[in-house]
């Protein structure tokens, strides 16, 4: 394996309700990516990701957004979205669908917490490229739905899915489990 940071992708809900509970469990995940020398990947958008970046900044981590936008301007006045607490805007100028591919592409280790269809749409891509995936449960959406999910999938494709509650516990078993394991193939491609 080799030495580059883990990059750890959090997908979830941008908008819609989130209660403060909610976004507690997120900026939380996010502290834990941080306070394991990993790096954050988010969509670069609002809700959950944002509040996981928040977390990761507040620690010192490393933050990058993977932007739907063609620009810095774009990117918060076409899509409003945020550009704090991100170190990194990557503007693949693919839209908001398009940009899903470069998320998980670009992360080693894929989160969800809660989510609509657009965290379907990346949980989906991550399952068929065999990534390794968590789940934030309790968290609402389609991350309270995955475990029901991969049932009607029922498709071996090499993608691990690990649930867990508390972000901290579900953090270390993915790395734990990446690092015994999941780094010998870490897609499907391998």
């Amino acid at each position: 394996m080799g030495t580059l940071k883990l990059k750890i992708g959090v997908m979830g809900s941008a908008s819609g309700k989130i209660s403060k509970a909610q976004n507690k469990i997120a900026y939380e995940l996010g502290c834990a990516i941080a306070e394991s020398d990993c790096i954050t990947i988010t969509g670069a958008c609002s809700g959950y990701p944002l509040e996981a970046a928040k977390g990761a900044h507040s620690k010192g981590g490393l933050v990058v957004g993977i932007s739907p936008a063609l620009s810095e301007s774009e990117h918060i006045q076409k899509y409003n979205s945020p550009i704090a607490y991100h170190d990194i805007l990557i503007f693949t100028g693919s839209g908001l669908m398009g940009r899903e591919v470069v998320n998980i592409r670009s992360s080693d280790i894929v989160i969800i917490i809660g989510g609509h269809s657009g965290t379907l749409g990346e949980f989906s891509i991550a399952y068929d490229e065999g990534r390794l995936i968590g789940v934030v449960l309790g968290t609402g959406g389609i991350a309270d739905e995955i475990e029901n999910i991969v049932k009607v999938i029922n498709k071996k494709t090499g993608a691990k899915v690990i649930y867990g509650s508390n972000p901290y516990t579900l953090l270390e078993n993915l790395i734990d489990y990446y690092l015994k394991k999941h780094y010998k193939c870490p897609d499907v491609h391998s």
